[in-house]
């Protein structure tokens, strides 16, 4: 299905997309609605569950009440929440162009057009002609505002060829916002990039952020990650205890496993791994960047 939808024009690709999450949204039952809030010195995060596993993400500069939203695929649902917040939206942060996470950009921008109460809204991205509405494209290092809050572009191509991460520092507190490249225990699939693509963006870029940075992800995907990871690297304490965490969780407990952290990921994920010797062993190669090209390959068909 994924080789298809990358071969046929976009405005397809997105109609077959946006297809399947609604139907498979529709099919489980009590949907959940629960906004989770973590609360911080100068910002406060809003994660919000979209259609089937997706995450939204509601960022609010304390000081100035000003917000920002991470991936709008459901609009109705963000702006009940920044009302219900008593914020004032104006920013939209899309990591990608998949439709789970920009499809809701058009119906967002059409609401602020028709009424301008709402003020002027902004849509940030990677330079990409595929998501809809883009105002400000962005790239390695660019820089934006929510309020008092600065934010950091970092480019990681791969999963698609222009998809940006957001990270946030203040005194007290970090975050980054990762979309589908890093997941809890996982990565995204390589659909437009290389495992040397993958490789620069985990071990390079987000590795080298603070070991203590939230990490909110794009999809609730913890229990069959960290499943994988057990087989990689079954003698992994730290994979093991959040595996018995994962496994013994509903739905609404493995969510409110993200955030995660970047020391977690380089303590439990195996694509953060692989330098490891135990996990070149797995995929029988010897280097890093064959062993983040073979462990992919594997995850695919796990």
């Amino acid at each position: 299905m994924s080789g298809l939808l990358n071969i046929l024009p976009h405005r397809i690709s997105q109609g077959l997309t946006a297809a399947y999450f609604t139907v498979t949204s529709w099919s489980i039952r009590g949907r959940s609605t629960l906004v989770q809030t973590t609360e911080m010195a100068r910002m406060t995060v809003k994660k919000i569950p979209a259609l089937k596993d997706n995450f939204m993400y509601l960022v609010v500069c304390n000081e100035t009440k000003s917000a920002a939203i991470v991936d709008p695929v459901e609009p109705d649902r963000v702006l009940q929440v920044a009302k219900e917040a008593g914020v004032s939206l104006t920013k939209v942060l899309t990591t990608h162009h998949h439709w789970d996470h920009a499809g809701g950009n058009a119906d967002l921008w059409k609401r602020y057009q028709a009424d301008p109460s709402l003020g002027k809204l902004s849509i940030y991205g990677g330079n990409d002609e595929r998501i809809d509405n883009l105002t400000n494209p962005v790239g390695q290092d660019d820089t934006l505002e929510i309020g008092n809050l600065k934010v950091r572009c970092i480019s990681t191509p791969c999963h698609t060829t222009s998809h940006i991460c957001y990270y946030i520092e203040t005194p007290e507190d970090k975050v980054v916002f990762t979309g589908d490249t890093l997941f809890l225990a996982g990565c995204g699939r390589f659909f437009e990039g290389t495992a040397q693509q993958m490789y620069d963006a985990l071990i390079t870029k987000l590795s080298a952020l603070p070991d203590d940075t939230k990490v909110y992800c794009g999809h609730e995907y913890a229990l069959n990650n960290l499943r994988f990871a057990s087989t990689v690297e079954p003698d992994n304490v730290d994979i093991t205890q959040l595996l018995g965490i994962a496994k013994e969780a509903d739905l609404e407990g493995r969510r409110a496993m993200v955030p995660s952290t970047i020391g977690q990921e380089k303590r439990t994920n195996v694509f953060m791994r692989v330098g490891e010797g135990v996990v070149q062993k797995f995929v029988g190669k010897s280097t890093p960047l064959e062993t983040m090209q073979a462990l992919r390959a594997a995850k695919d068909k796990f």
